[in-house]
């Protein structure tokens, strides 16, 4: 597999001098099969750049098929939906899986977002071919990568996933409480076995601990908790996903420095980093 970010912030697009080295796009995942297949993960403002990569990459008569999963229906994972310029070429392929909610709740969510009053082109009006696979609460394939869904600690519910492909796993958790457990969330102990021995983790990070104080219940870890689930799960690399929209360059620098402080102190080999827009990991 190879990942790639589009945008790793959280709640809010930023932009601004302090947010070069990270980036100020909200929630977009590539990954690119062995075996061929694109799979997007989210559809955050991260997700534009990526649309317009992919139609500048492509010829005209030979458009891709573009697999779409989503962690959740909140807005900032979804409000680059409809900028996605395949949507608006004829020959593109969208297959939507229905994670991480059974039935016609996806479609109902995608038919929102280009619905008026929120957007001038509807649903009804655009090119592309839209299909919907089912998927969720099982495991499903999406060419040579196995994807195994695990329910999200957040409000109003998600999915997290474990992407494996010849032994070598990728798990992204974002808009994961583990400082609260809510409806059809799990323990940490419970995530911490989800992602035990994976060569690369993301997990939401979004907040310090004086910060969560305040935010409790919201729907996002302090980095200290996601942290502690990395160690105990062993992981090989650990990225710290779902970057505060106040957080700066410097500051998230600094977050970096203490979870490295913390691994050193616990005789860990993991690597740490925050997850930057344009970040590309070989997991292979």
């Amino acid at each position: 597999m190879k990942i790639k970010c589009w945008g790793s912030r959280g709640s809010i697009a930023v932009s601004g001098p302090d947010y070069l080295k990270y980036g100020g796009d909200t929630t977009c995942i590539e990954i690119r099969a062995k075996s061929g297949e694109l799979i997007i993960v989210d559809a955050g403002t991260g997700i534009r750049r990526l649309g317009n990569q992919v139609v500048q990459n492509s010829q005209p008569d030979n458009h891709r098929l573009y697999h779409f999963i989503l962690t959740h229906s909140h807005w900032d994972h979804l409000i680059g939906f409809p900028f996605f310029k395949p949507l608006y070429l004829r020959g593109s392929r969208i297959q939507i899986y229905r994670c991480p909610f059974p039935g016609r709740f996806i479609e109902e969510i995608v038919n929102k977002i280009m619905g008026p009053p929120h957007f001038p082109v509807r649903y009804s009006d655009l090119k592309a071919k839209i299909t919907y696979q089912d998927a969720c609460p099982g495991e499903f394939c999406i060419g040579s990568v196995r994807i195994v869904p695990i329910s999200l600690s957040h409000p109003n519910g998600g999915c997290g996933y474990k992407f494996i492909e010849d032994g070598k796993t990728f798990v992204f958790l974002t808009d994961n409480e583990l400082g609260h457990t809510h409806v059809n969330g799990h323990q940490p102990a419970d995530y911490a076995a989800f992602c035990k021995g994976a060569d690369l983790l993301f997990h939401d990070a979004e907040y310090t601990p004086e910060e969560y104080k305040k935010s409790i219940e919201w729907g996002h870890s302090t980095y200290t908790d996601a942290l502690d689930l990395a160690l105990d799960a062993g992981v090989k690399q650990f990225g710290l996903f779902h970057l505060n929209s106040e957080r700066t360059d410097a500051a998230m620098d600094r977050i970096v420095d203490h979870c490295r402080d913390i691994i050193r102190q616990h005789g860990a080999d993991m690597a740490c980093f925050g997850v930057a827009t344009d970040m590309v990991f070989d997991v292979s």
